[in-house]
């Protein structure tokens, strides 16, 4: 798991390469939300499937 400072680094960086407007008040709220979406990135990646595993023909909601 990237550190704080990693993650600051990265937000500080996609928001520069967006031209999006930073509040540092938001940072730690941003850092947050990442670090949960980086935990079930995680989840997925970690899940074993078998190698005959195919994927859904169809998927619905």
């Amino acid at each position: 798991m990237p550190t704080d400072d990693d993650l600051d680094k990265m937000i500080g960086s996609a928001a520069k390469a967006l031209d999006l407007p930073l509040d540092p008040a938001w940072k730690g709220s941003i850092r947050t939300n990442l670090k949960i979406t980086l935990a079930h990135a995680k989840a997925v990646q970690d899940f074993p499937l078998p190698d005959e595993a195919e994927p859904a023909p169809i998927f619905r909601a």
